[in-house]
């Protein structure tokens, strides 16, 4: 039985540099076939940067993507949970702070994502997001 986190969060995240360009950022989404990237610099949370952030800050803005950095795009107020957190703890941060995805720590490391598909598959498999967030790509 699923008791924490840990349990279902991807690990290691997926990340980039500050420094990385808008450009670089969405080809490491692209190639990971995931809809955000963990801003960190070493293990240390800096931001998160989606798929969106990278439309609506970015390319509606005109900003270019190759010069833009993924530090001046990223959310930077990034809610977190501990690894060792339960499901139920999870879900709350995501259901307060309206987050589909949720960088999981261990003290000031970031060590794995959650997404509202994750929890989905592991509180009720059952259900329409799970059945969605479970499906392979199709690419």
């Amino acid at each position: 039985m699923l008791k924490n986190i840990s349990d279902v969060m991807t690990s290691p995240p997926i990340t980039v540099d500050p420094g990385a360009s808008i450009r670089e950022a969405a080809e490491v989404m692209r190639e990971s076939d995931v809809g955000d990237v963990v801003v960190t610099e070493g293990d240390m949370l800096v931001g998160v940067l989606t798929d969106r952030d990278i439309v609506l800050r970015c390319v509606a803005e005109g900003t270019d993507p190759d010069t833009t950095t993924a530090r001046s795009v990223c959310s930077s107020n990034v809610a977190t949970v501990p690894a060792q957190s339960s499901l139920r703890d999870a879900v709350d941060v995501m259901r307060t702070d309206a987050l589909r995805r949720l960088p999981v720590v261990e003290g000031e490391r970031v060590v794995g994502v959650v997404t509202m598909g994750d929890l989905a598959v592991a509180i009720d498999s059952g259900s329409a997001l799970a059945d969605v967030s479970a499906a392979p790509p199709n690419h």
